[in-house]
């Protein structure tokens, strides 16, 4: 018999479908049609019946198919400069909802992803790091910094976060790399980056932002980037994800900016760590609306 989550994902799927303006059945939007999707999109989800309606729903049914999804695994919020407050809350509840331990979150700078201080963030990296395995090794700038931040925040196993993470996080801190919105008090095994919209001019920091992604992910269960829909178009960071080297490797979601789409994030962290990663959310996410 098919279960009562069974049903709940199905009409979750659609009403994310219609949240992204995507037609049912149509198939995927061809790329010449990108510019009026966008359009369509835009005036659907800001539709105030469709939103009160789509939020509604979310908030009934999120309990029930998140409910111990992640239970008891330590997840670290991560956000971008552009990231929405109201998209991170509903995050961290959803994670609360699925029974994970939120241990902290911390904010990227927009000192960190600007490309033109890439060599002052490494030799913070460096010197906070230095002689800590997975870090002075790592292949690249974005590798080595990424790594850091890794080695201050998360552990392949949950537990208290020891001295040496503790004086990288200080130094990423005091060199304004990072802000802790909720200081973290516990190594996570799990991350959970919120990222914002597309911007015209933000391709660069997309670039590091994925770049960052790549090198935080191989530490513990790695990290879900998840976003509204325009970041996974042009510029935007979950495209510069998913069309990067670690691609298969990290889970993407792009509707942050719908109820459900939050809901999809924490069910995609689920899924990361359970090993299986994947790409959710509008047509343009090759493994469908959200995980089965």
């Amino acid at each position: 018999m098919i279960n009562f989550r069974y049903h709940l994902v199905s009409i979750a799927a659609i009403l994310i479908a219609l949240a992204a303006g995507i037609a049912l059945g149509s198939g995927p939007l061809e790329d010449d049609d990108d510019t009026q999707a966008a359009s369509q999109t835009t005036s659907r989800s800001d539709d105030p019946g469709v939103r009160s309606f789509e939020t509604g729903f979310a908030a009934r049914t999120a309990p029930g198919m998140l409910k111990d999804t992640l239970k008891d695994r330590p997840v670290v919020v991560l956000t971008v400069p552009g990231t929405s407050a109201s998209e991170v809350k509903d995050v961290v509840k959803g994670l609360g909802l699925a029974g994970a331990e939120v241990t902290g979150q911390v904010a990227l700078t927009s000192k960190m992803l600007d490309s033109s201080g890439r060599q002052f963030a490494e030799g913070v990296a460096q010197q906070a790091a230095e002689g800590v395995d997975g870090v002075t090794e790592a292949g690249d700038s974005y590798g080595r910094i990424g790594s850091a931040l890794a080695r201050a925040l998360m552990a392949s196993e949950p537990g208290t976060l020891d001295e040496t993470a503790t004086t990288i996080r200080s130094a990423f801190t005091e060199g304004d790399l990072i802000t802790e919105t909720r200081a973290p008090k516990r190594a996570a095994t799990l991350a959970v980056l919120v990222t914002g919209p597309q911007r015209a001019t933000g391709a660069a920091q997309s670039t590091v932002i994925a770049a960052l992604a790549a090198a935080i992910n191989p530490t513990g269960q790695g990290v879900v980037v998840a976003g509204p829909a325009s970041s996974s178009t042009d510029g935007g960071a979950v495209k510069a994800v998913r069309e990067g080297a670690a691609a298969s490797e990290i889970s993407t979601v792009d509707v942050t900016d719908t109820a459900a789409g939050r809901v999809v994030t924490v069910l995609a962290a689920a899924e990361q760590a359970s090993g299986q990663p994947g790409a959710w959310g509008t047509s343009r996410s090759d493994s469908g609306a959200l995980p089965k």
